[in-house]
């Protein structure tokens, strides 16, 4: 992660779930809302993916989409897949929870992306078990949550990219 940032050569970031609908787009909204907020988009790449191939080409889950609405962020990505490619490509990329973050080391054949994929929540100021839950099955109040634990997560993670921003 630590490692100069310029426009010449932005830093990107990959945010990993299950399906991509929910959890993961949902972050990478929050994220690239606050990058433009913070007038810091040349300097990032944002993206989104799952470890399943279960809703290529479907947009966020309705409900998450509802509840970034209502904090003023658009969730505009197209579910897809994380590919083994996707190790060379991102900088940094976050799993949901432990079990994607499993799936995706055993993408890296040799270890040598290992020290890039963390779990999402290493960036949490309230970490609890270290996962964002899937809201997926639940109610209103689990999109909220998840909103609410990746809004924190997303700002620590910014805060501390910032940091590393040759302007």
């Amino acid at each position: 992660m630590k490692r100069t940032i310029t426009k010449d050569d932005p830093y990107k970031v990959c945010f990993v779930c299950l399906g991509n609908i929910c959890r993961s787009p949902t972050a990478e909204g929050i994220f690239q809302h606050l990058v433009n907020e913070r007038k810091l988009s040349s300097y990032f790449i944002v993206d989104s993916a799952g470890t399943s191939a279960y809703h290529i080409g479907e947009p966020a889950n309705s409900k998450s989409q509802w509840t970034a609405n209502r904090h003023g962020i658009k969730l505009y990505s197209k579910a897809r897949r994380f590919e083994a490619s996707d190790l060379d490509e991102f900088d940094l990329i976050l799993a949901m929870d432990q079990e994607n973050l499993k799936n995706m080391q055993r993408l890296s054949k040799n270890g040598r992306h290992l020290d890039k994929v963390k779990l999402m929540r290493d960036f949490d100021s309230q970490p609890e078990n270290g996962e964002v839950p899937d809201p997926y099955y639940g109610g209103m109040d689990g999109f909220q949550n998840v909103f609410d634990v990746l809004k924190r997560s997303c700002e620590n993670l910014l805060d501390e990219l910032e940091e590393l921003i040759e302007k």
